[in-house]
């Protein structure tokens, strides 16, 4: 299979996330409900108008296939992405309050230890294969995340609770790749909008008046929710899980980069050698994938 359209869509998705705190930044004074709620209604109500108005044959598709499963297996499948949509709108929050009130360097922590948490939940949840190698490397990873917590407890919590998030969003979306990426999607967040409604009424603030939230707003749900969701989505109907580890990498670091030179956001000597340890675990892990393909290459040649 050609996995060129596949690896371009996740590359796409990853380097936008990358620019995430460019939406979210300039309204971190209003409260992370308030953003979560706008984000959402607003990203269910796009989603519906485009597939409702220009994809009707998708959604028509996939119905006649959730009919065609056995009562079991929809029942599965339902649980999955009423659990997916949960877990996604947990990630949203808890990224939102990092980003917003934390800092871009501890949102960027988030996805530098995702992939390698991804790997280790599916070790546990899908009796995938760790090897030796990636195991030493989560050893490197709980050794460097114990000296980030070194000062910074809480702010290391807030970030290994949106990894874990995100990690168990991407082993639910595997299990539910057979349907159209930008249907579920739409399902996913409607599930959430009719499960948070009555937090509305209850926790949000009133309308707000300036034009700049809007605009964040906006750039939030098409630019940094819709177009990178759908395209990570569809990059999990072809990649593999160590493929989507390597590629995911881009959106921490170009993170960490804006942390430091345009945020100019503090780093002490103790997170410079968590960080750094960090990054001999990426290396370590993902060590297998880049001597093959290194060896792949010297073959070809």
């Amino acid at each position: 299979m050609n996995q060129s359209k596949y690896i371009f869509s996740a590359v796409t998705a990853y380097f936008i996330w990358g620019f995430f705190s460019f939406g979210l930044k300039p309204i971190a004074h209003y409260p992370s409900l308030d953003i979560l709620f706008y984000r959402l209604f607003i990203s269910v109500f796009f989603l519906v108008v485009i597939n409702v108005g220009f994809r009707r044959n998708k959604i028509k598709s996939d119905w006649n296939l959730f009919k065609s499963l056995a009562k079991k297996e929809q029942n599965k499948l339902l649980t999955l992405i009423v659990g997916g949509s949960v877990i996604l709108m947990s990630n949203w929050l808890v990224f939102i309050i990092v980003m917003n009130h934390v800092s871009v360097q501890a949102a960027s922590l988030s996805y530098l230890v995702c992939p390698i948490i991804t790997t280790v939940l599916a070790f546990f949840v899908l009796k995938e294969e760790l090897s030796k190698v990636k195991w030493i490397a989560v050893g490197v990873s709980i050794l460097a995340c114990g000296i980030l917590s070194i000062g910074h407890f809480t702010d290391l919590m807030y970030s290994l609770f949106v990894a874990i998030a995100f990690a168990c969003y991407i082993l639910i979306q595997r299990s539910l790749n057979r349907f159209d990426s930008f249907n579920l999607l739409m399902i996913q967040l409607s599930v959430v909008a009719v499960l948070i409604l009555p937090l509305v009424f209850l926790y949000a603030s009133p309308i707000p008046t300036e034009t700049i939230f809007y605009q964040c707003i906006l750039a939030v749900v098409i630019l940094f929710t819709i177009i990178p969701m759908f395209l990570n989505n569809f990059a999990l109907k072809g990649i593999n899980s160590s493929t989507v580890g390597i590629l995911i990498y881009l959106n921490p670091i170009m993170n960490f980069v804006l942390a430091i030179t345009y945020y100019k956001e503090k780093v002490t000597t103790l997170q410079i050698v968590g960080y750094v340890l960090i990054l001999v675990a990426i290396l370590v892990f993902n060590s297998q994938i880049l001597f093959k393909n290194k060896s792949i290459k010297k073959s070809e040649g």
